[in-house]
């Protein structure tokens, strides 16, 4: 690698790396609110939020990575471009296709980077999140109780404590309904108690001081009330679920699993026509990022005496209309309406022709510039725009002096 390459990597570098932590961090940081606040919903221990973040990691990487090359390579030929650097180099005999083997040595590293993450790490992430999601719902995970309300801990017990001190080692204003076994009601309030641990994994000793016990007793007629200074009441912790297990969705099957169904005759038409999909939509958004190079290139150098940002929107317009058209093929491809083959690889295509003439316009047809139409209307509106804004002020400020 010469020093023309170990210069073009340094200047895709710096913006990909920052595309994809800005990224990372806006998209965690919004759902960082919501779990957040469906954790504290749900009574749950607060590390779990982590636990989830961390499961959603894979998901926006596969996002974030096409998008942070895109805008390494579209910055960096902007650069070059704008400070007259492109004109040396091309004066000097460097084609744009030799320009392009640093930015294909990324996409090259980061697309194999984003096939394990969609192919294999993603789909056992989301399921982990999934099953996060399932045990804080049920319980499982150890919900907390809430000082000052009812708390329930199953069907069979109900608690309610007034004050938690010390880090709920102390607990104060105690109050427990809950059914025994033998499915007759006992009813108890104390002063204070304690957590203890028991020999029984399914069984936790509640510590009990200076309190009442009621107990309803099927064979007899009047409950048996009991005042006691200690007492030690076993609680049986709830039985929950079993989450389901993995595959029970296209997201959570890695590529391997998605081929072998997509081709297995004995798997239902709607299993293995949403498969089908699934498989050519992951590959054919990695494909694409082959393409992100080429258009790093089109979009990335501004007409002559121009420092038009035009292409920098355009071309994260063109990624995300794209992203969006695959994922509107592969609904119609699991619906079974058209052959995932045509679903997915069609706009595939489409995307890719289009591209290709951008990149042949810039780099073989002299004086070539895809979006020079748009670069001269998004000009001519500028201008509009700032030639109004000095009379409209001058009016307002006429209306000022009038209405004073």
């Amino acid at each position: 690698m010469n020093s023309i390459d170990r210069y073009m990597a340094r200047l895709i570098a710096v913006p990909l790396i920052s595309t994809l932590l800005i990224s990372a961090m806006l998209l965690v940081l919004d759902r960082m609110l919501r779990l957040f606040e469906f954790v504290a919903t749900e009574g749950g221990p607060v590390s779990v939020v982590w636990r989830m973040l961390a499961n959603l990691l894979p998901e926006y990487l596969g996002l974030g990575i096409p998008i942070g090359l895109m805008l390494g390579c579209l910055l960096a030929f902007r650069r070059l471009a704008t400070s007259s650097e492109l004109d040396v180099l091309r004066a000097v005999g460097m084609s744009y296709t030799r320009l392009l083997k640093v930015p294909f040595m990324f996409a090259i590293a980061l697309a194999a980077l984003n096939l394990a993450i969609v192919g294999f790490i993603q789909p056992w992430s989301r399921y982990n999140y999934e099953q996060l999601r399932f045990e804080l719902r049920s319980g499982a995970l150890g919900a907390s109780i809430k000082v000052g309300e009812f708390t329930s801990f199953g069907a069979k017990m109900t608690m309610r404590i007034e004050e938690s001190k010390d880090e709920g080692r102390r607990l104060s204003g105690i109050f427990v309904q809950m059914m025994t076994k033998d499915g007759t009601p006992v009813a108890v309030t104390a002063q204070s108690g304690q957590f203890l641990r028991s020999d029984d994994p399914d069984v936790i000793i509640f510590r009990l001081q200076n309190g009442t016990l009621v107990h309803h007793d099927r064979n007899s007629p009047e409950p048996r009330v009991l005042t006691f200074t200690t007492h030690n009441l076993p609680i049986p912790l709830p039985k929950y679920e079993q989450f389901r297990n993995r595959g029970g969705k296209n997201i959570e099957r890695t590529l391997p699993e998605l081929a072998v169904i997509g081709r297995n005759p004995q798997a239902s038409d709607e299993d293995r026509e949403g498969s089908r999909s699934a498989f050519h939509f992951r590959l054919a958004e990695v494909a694409s990022m082959f393409l992100l190079p080429f258009l790093a290139v089109a979009l990335g150098v501004p007409p002559k005496r121009s420092t038009s940002a035009l292409g920098v929107f355009l071309s994260i317009v063109m990624i995300v209309t794209y992203h969006k058209v695959n994922e509107y093929g592969q609904s119609i491809g699991e619906l079974g309406r058209v052959d995932p083959l045509i679903a997915l690889w069609g706009p595939f295509m489409l995307f890719a022709g289009l591209v290709i003439w951008m990149y042949y316009q810039i780099a073989y047809v002299p004086g070539g510039q895809p979006i020079g139409g748009l670069e001269k209307a998004f000009s001519k509106m500028i201008k509009a725009i700032t030639r109004r804004l000095p009379g409209r002020r001058r009016r307002l400020r006429r209306e000022e002096e009038a209405a004073a």
